[in-house]
């Protein structure tokens, strides 16, 4: 297949490569897109076919379900059994924006879209492209990140070209992402509001809106013995190709702890990598130290972090080791991508 790659103007949006795109989307093909979050893979939501693409292109596990991007609130109501009083009081918060929630869905909703499942994930994107698109395509994409199924997803458009030229008909590369991480994930269709995925818009922000909000047992506690609720959380996924080691404890210990390692590492001929802060990049001995950023400010650290695990793939880095992060805040959201990337591989330094 010949991807059409096409750079567009968030700022000067050009309406014939929009018509263009959504002309591919309509007859039952993919484009990739730049959301504010990460680069979406899209296909047309009511089209079981397109979904099946979509699948076929990331190798993505059929029972992971995708996520219907809408452009706005008059959408909704054919795609979902019914509007809880909580949705809305989220849409008016966090809508358009990176939040996704959870429904009954609609009988027009293929199950192929939805991973079998009888609920429907939706999302209303801010990106402005992610928005004309969506209007001239009929108003209904289905978008998982645009990057092959397992990878860290793609915050600029030069890591969609490597995961999925050739694969999809049309890339649009509209620039950087802004906030670097996927949307977060509330279910509405439990008793008490569920987190099933923590992102930007954190636990503290969903409780201001919501009030009493659970975060999903399988997120704070993989080893829990609990089955995720939404299924693709039970899948390995932002893996780098190096293998990838998170360690928590004192700024000094975990300094010291990895700079052992590194001298271990290298010493076996292993080419090394660390994902350090500014606070404490200056203190390793790695091959490549790579700052996501100060610890005061976590959506920088956000917006980093799978760039820079792309870039340390890159560079051909055999062994990784991470700072830990806080579990509160976007930090929560830090740390459940990083967790995932490891394979929760994790040290724990005891306090000296």
């Amino acid at each position: 297949m010949d991807t059409r790659i096409v750079t567009i103007n968030p700022e000067h949006i050009d309406t014939k490569v929009i018509e263009e795109a959504s002309r591919i989307l309509k007859r039952g093909g993919l484009v990739a897109f730049p959301t504010e979050t990460v680069y979406g893979l899209g296909g047309d939501a009511l089209n079981a076919e397109s979904s099946g693409k979509i699948y076929a292109a990331k190798g993505r596990p059929s029972d992971n379900p995708l996520i219907v991007h809408i452009a706005d609130m008059e959408a909704l109501p054919s795609i979902v059994k019914e509007i809880p009083g909580a949705a809305y009081s989220l849409a008016e918060k966090f809508w358009p924006g990176p939040m996704t929630m959870i429904f009954q869905k609609a009988d027009r909703v293929p199950l192929a879209t939805t991973g079998g499942l009888s609920t429907v994930a939706v999302r209303m994107p801010s990106h402005p492209v992610a928005r004309a698109l969506i209007e001239a395509a009929g108003g209904y994409i289905a978008a998982p990140s645009a990057n092959l199924s397992g990878r860290p997803s793609p915050t600029e458009a030069k890591y969609v070209i490597e995961d999925l030229q050739g694969r999809v008909d049309m890339i649009l590369d509209g620039g950087p992402a802004k906030i670097g991480l996927e949307s977060s994930i509330i279910d509405l269709t439990e008793q008490v509001p569920t987190i099933l995925r923590p992102g930007y818009i954190t636990q503290e922000m969903f409780e201001e809106a919501l009030g009493s909000v659970e975060m999903d047992r399988t997120i704070i506690d993989p080893s829990s013995g609990q089955a995720p609720k939404a299924p693709g959380m039970k899948y390995r996924h932002y893996a780098p190709k190096g293998n990838l080691i998170i360690v928590e404890g004192t700024a000094e210990q975990v300094v010291s702890y990895i700079n052992e390692k590194l001298q271990e590492q290298k010493a076996l001929g292993r080419k090394t990598g660390v994902i350090a802060t500014d606070e404490t990049a200056p203190g390793y001995v790695a091959d490549s130290v790579k700052s996501v950023g100060s610890r005061q400010d976590e959506e920088a650290i956000a917006s980093h972090l799978f760039t820079i695990l792309r870039e340390f793939d890159d560079e051909d880095v055999a062994q990784i080791y991470a700072e830990a992060f806080r579990s509160t805040g976007v930090g929560c959201a830090i740390m459940n991508r990083l967790l995932k990337a490891a394979g929760h591989q994790v040290v724990t330094l005891s306090p000296q």
